[in-house]
């Protein structure tokens, strides 16, 4: 027997008042009409990846160096000598891992898209559909928030580079559909609204979040919290009833 927590919220299980299994709706319909993931490092000539442990090392480490001082001085501002500095390398060293500071960055966005495609975006037990809502801004906004600093550079090397405008495009389309994909579960929910329009409000907080993100880095810690309330409560009155 389903145990509930509260009769406005998802039982631990996963089961809300509908008595539809969020999981098992969730694995089908978060993919639903989703694009494949962009593949940034797709056609760049990247030197082949490291054997040597001591190798792997470096270029983590200059990865490191580029993703912080990306986050402290922007794009342009951070040179490859300063990234090799930092990392603690000589300056040959990252030209074995990284043609271009370009090259060091589209594999940090990489980074990025990657653990975002591996976020679990179902509906989580909770108990109330609020505090699931708030939970999972969190485990996504927490994820992201390590790469402020490459997406504080990208939104740079965007303006620098017309080439990565395409790439920009189709990262766009696919957290867009991923956010639409999370909303049309949210309102399988009891309490839902029945007239929400999902690709606008996709659309609108998926450009919220992205820039977000890329304030991030000069935002003080305890400033997130706050912001993430308000965006909770934002969220639940758009897409469910006030009761």
């Amino acid at each position: 027997m389903t145990r509930r927590v509260r009769q406005s919220g998802v039982t631990k299980s996963g089961v809300g008042e509908s008595g539809v299994d969020q999981s098992a709706v969730g694995q089908a319909g978060v993919a639903q009409s989703v694009p494949p993931r962009p593949r940034l490092l797709e056609g760049e000539d990247l030197p082949a990846a490291p054997q040597q442990s001591r190798s792997r090392d470096k270029r983590a480490r200059l990865l490191a160096a580029g993703l912080g001082l990306f986050g402290e001085s922007g794009y342009e501002a951070s040179s490859i000598d300063a990234i090799a500095m930092r990392a603690g390398v000589a300056i040959g060293s990252f030209y074995q891992h990284f043609r271009t500071k370009r090259q060091l960055l589209l594999v940090l966005m990489d980074q990025l898209l990657e653990g975002l495609e591996q976020l679990d975006l179902r509906p989580k037990g909770a108990a109330t559909i609020r505090d699931g809502l708030r939970a999972l801004l969190e485990s996504a906004f927490t994820r992201d928030l390590a790469y402020a600093g490459a997406y504080r550079a990208w939104r740079e090397a965007i303006l620098l580079d017309p080439s990565l405008v395409p790439r920009q495009e189709q990262i766009e389309n696919w957290t867009r559909a991923r956010v639409a994909g999370v909303f049309t579960l949210l309102l399988r929910l009891p309490g839902a609204r029945p007239d929400v329009n999902v690709p606008v409000l996709a659309r609108l907080m998926d450009r919220f979040f992205w820039d977000l993100l890329g304030q991030a880095v000069s935002l003080p810690h305890a400033a997130l919290a706050p912001i993430l309330d308000s965006t909770t409560d934002l969220l639940y009155h758009a897409l469910f009833l006030d009761t």
